[in-house]
């Protein structure tokens, strides 16, 4: 979705690489903040069964109420390969010639570091790992103001050795 989007933009294709660790990571984040009610509620299990092996566990562990040591260890590990992906892709709104679009892409990703930061400090079971309206438009607002500042900045920037 993420090169379809820089395409309808006229964006350069050197700009997917940032776009697709981004996009990565969205799903990463989506699928834990939601992986008990998938499990329980559809039968579905996104978390790789390789991070649940590596802790000990099998997929019944997204079905208790609360998850376990074991099972936070698995979705910190999750998160921080998320975040990983979101500093890969960090430079994407930067790149972006359309203002909008860079702007967008700007918010999009102060929320999903919000997110991770949700997910790295709560159980995904049995606690909020969503934002409110509140903390959306806060975190929203920072990063149009960033993003704006940064264009801005790169704008007038004076070229070395001009007089």
């Amino acid at each position: 979705v993420g090169r379809f989007v820089l395409d309808v933009h006229g964006e350069s294709r050197t700009t997917w690489p940032a776009s697709d660790s981004i996009c990565a990571a969205l799903q990463i984040i989506n699928h834990l903040q939601d992986c008990g009610e998938d499990y329980r509620n559809l039968d579905r299990v996104y978390v790789p069964l390789e991070a649940l092996e590596a802790v000990g566990l099998g997929v019944e562990a997204l079905g208790e109420p609360q998850a376990s040591p074991s099972l936070r260890r698995c979705f910190e590990g999750l998160a921080d390969r998320a975040a990983t992906l979101l500093d890969k892709g960090k430079t994407l709104s930067g790149l972006t010639k359309d203002w909008r679009l860079g702007l967008e892409i700007s918010v999009i990703h102060a929320l999903a570091g919000r997110l991770v930061g949700l997910l790295a400090r709560h159980d995904p079971l049995s606690e909020n790992t969503h934002l409110g309206k509140l903390d959306t438009a806060f975190v929203s607002l920072l990063a149009v103001l960033k993003g704006v500042s940064h264009r801005v900045r790169r704008r007038t920037r004076v070229p070395a050795g001009a007089p």
